[in-house]
C-alpha cells in the first residue's frame, strides 16, 4: 500500500527520491504488482524490501504521517524474505527455460527439485517456532508446495520414463542425481531396492524395448512401469548435482 501512495503523484516520487540521494548512486522507485504478469510479486518484493531504509525518511515527512501505520514491521519483512526464497527459483527457472534455444528435458527433474527444496527449507525453518504468522505463512508454503506437487504428479505417469532417460543420458548427470536421492534418505544405493538400481535397470529396460529391440525387429516386451509414488522424490536432487 506504501508503494501505491509514494507512486501516487509526481511530487512524492520525487521526494521519495530525495530521500536516496545521499545513500545510493541511483535513486529507485516501487514497483506496482501487474496481474498479467506473475513475477512482478516478486520484484515488487525485492524492490520494497531493498527500499526499506529509505520509507521512514519519507514518513517523517509531515504530509504522511498519517501513512505510519502502513509502514512493514520487522516480522512482516522477515515474512517477505520468507516470500521471496521461495519465489526466486520460480523466476530462475522462468526465465532460464524461456531463453533455451534447445532440447532441456534432461534438466525437468533437477528444475522440479530446486522448486521444492527452498518450500522444504522455509517449511522447516517455520516449524521450529510456533507464532501465529509463521503458521499462517507455514500453511501458505505448504498449500503451495502441494499445488506444484500436483503439476509434478501430473506430468510423471506418461511421460516417467522418457524423462529419467533424458537425464540419465545426460553426460553431466547419469546417476549422480539418484544416488543424491539414496544418500539423503540413508539408503545404500547398491540395494536393490535404491532409486539408482531401480532407475537404472528401467532405463536399460527402457532402452532394450523402445530401441534395441525394435532395431533388431524384435516383438517389443510390455516395459513395466516405474512407480509413481517413489517417481522423483522431491527435495532429493540439488540443482548443480556435484
Amino acid at each position: 500500500m506504501l508503494a501505491v501512495l509514494i507512486m501516487l503523484t509526481p511530487g512524492r516520487r520525487n521526494e521519495f527520491n530525495d530521500c536516496q540521494k545521499a545513500k545510493v548512486r541511483i535513486a529507485v522507485l516501487s514497483i506496482m504488482d501487474v496481474k498479467t504478469r506473475w513475477i512482478s510479486t516478486l520484484e515488487l518484493l525485492e524492490r520494497a524490501y531493498r527500499l526499506r531504509e529509505f520509507t521512514p525518511e519519507w514518513l517523517q515527512n509531515p504530509k504522511y504521517s498519517e501513512y505510519w501505520l502502513l509502514f512493514t514491521t520487522q516480522d512482516e519483512w522477515t515474512i517477505v524474505k520468507y516470500v521471496m526464497e521461495v519465489l526466486r527459483p520460480f523466476q530462475y527457472w522462468t526465465l532460464w527455460m524461456s531463453k533455451r534455444h534447445t532440447v532441456t528435458l534432461h534438466h525437468l527433474i533437477t528444475l522440479y527439485n530446486d522448486m521444492f527444496d527452498p518450500m522444504d527449507g522455509v517449511m522447516r525453518a517455520l516449524a521450529k517456532i510456533q507464532t501465529q504468522w509463521k503458521e499462517d505463512l507455514f500453511f501458505a508454503v505448504k498449500l503451495a508446495r502441494q499445488k506444484l506437487s500436483k503439476y509434478y504428479a501430473e506430468v510423471t505417469p506418461m511421460t516417467g520414463m522418457l524423462r529419467i532417460s533424458a537425464h540419465t543420458l545426460d553426460p553431466f548427470k547419469k546417476l549422480r542425481s539418484f544416488r543424491k536421492w539414496d544418500k539423503g534418505m540413508d539408503i545404500n544405493p547398491k540395494d536393490e531396492t535404491s532409486y539408482t538400481i531401480q532407475y537404472q535397470e528401467a532405463f536399460l529396460k527402457y532402452v532394450e524395448n523402445e530401441y534395441c529391440a525394435k532395431q533388431r525387429g524384435v516383438p517389443v516386451n510390455k516395459l513395466e512401469t516405474v512407480p509413481s509414488s517413489n517417481l522423483f522424490p522431491s527435495g532429493m536432487a540439488s540443482g548443480s548435482d556435484q
